[in-house]
């Protein structure tokens, strides 16, 4: 609005009114060029100091771990394989001594009879409302707790889609995200076995794993096997500025949770990178 403004008025006093229509266009350029580079940083959110940020990221962190406590629970028993993936992804964040006793209290709370899913959800919802990415990075979260023994049960997926549309979701766009997830889940795996028999056949140059293939890394990145490359790079242009770390911390991801951004990037750069070689 400024630039707009600003340019009109010096346009006119140096050009009359052929310079205010030239000052008005390069001054919504301007506006234009601003606005992106405020989104970018978190809007107002970016000017976020010290309580309210730190306010933030702490009911992000205790309100992931209490619903992952929950959809574990979703089964009717936590079974050993959710605790375990509990535990694996508190190691993946690098969770220790108080840290760790904080979101082991979450996840407990979370699995008690007298936990309100939706009241849990919704109150995140309001807080992150305007911060679509990091309210995506909450689904994928409890998807991949869901998917920790290599399927979703369908306790699992109902209780998933219900935290969808309390975050404000689609179902559509909740089955969108399982099956992204589905896709990550085999190409990661796919990767490590390709990377296992290399290590058993001394480094030696080795083909290229049967489960890893052009369908797989595309579906990492939402697309189908009718995707061209100016598909692909939008796709994967989209998908990393989603899951940049540095910026979700800005909008509230707790500083813990960014080796979890910085993961997905990781598998989304990975994909990336395999569809340009194949």
């Amino acid at each position: 609005m400024w630039g707009k403004l600003l340019g009109t008025m010096f346009g006119f006093l140096f050009g009359r009114w052929l310079g205010a229509i030239l000052g008005f266009y390069l001054g919504h350029l301007f506006d234009k060029s601003l606005r992106q580079d405020f989104d970018k940083v978190g809007g107002f959110q970016g000017f976020m100091k010290g309580e309210e940020l730190h306010e933030r990221q702490a009911l992000f962190f205790s309100s992931c771990f209490s619903v992952m406590g929950h959809i574990a629970k979703s089964n009717g028993r936590v079974s050993e394989i959710h605790i375990q993936a509990a535990s694996a992804f508190m190691d993946e964040m690098g969770l220790q001594g108080d840290d760790r006793k904080e979101a082991q209290h979450a996840f407990t709370a979370g699995k008690s009879s007298e936990f309100s899913i939706k009241e849990a959800v919704t109150d995140f919802k309001e807080a992150f409302a305007r911060r679509y990415d990091l309210r995506q990075l909450f689904l994928e979260i409890q998807i991949q707790m869901a998917f920790c023994d290599g399927h979703v049960s369908d306790a699992e997926k109902t209780l998933l889609k219900q935290v969808s549309k309390y975050l404000g979701f689609a179902e559509t766009h909740f089955l969108f995200l399982l099956k992204r997830y589905q896709a990550e889940f085999e190409f990661r795996r796919s990767q490590a076995s390709g990377r296992s028999q290399q290590h058993h056949q001394g480094h030696q140059q080795t083909p290229q794993p049967a489960g890893l293939n052009r369908a797989k890394a595309l579906a990492v990145l939402g697309l189908n096997e009718g995707a061209n490359e100016r598909d692909i790079k939008k796709a994967y242009r989209k998908l990393m500025s989603q899951h940049h770390p540095d910026k979700l911390v800005s909008q509230g991801l707790p500083k813990h949770m960014m080796e979890v951004a910085k993961r997905k990037s990781q598998d989304i750069q990975s994909a990336y990178e395999y569809l340009k070689k194949n």
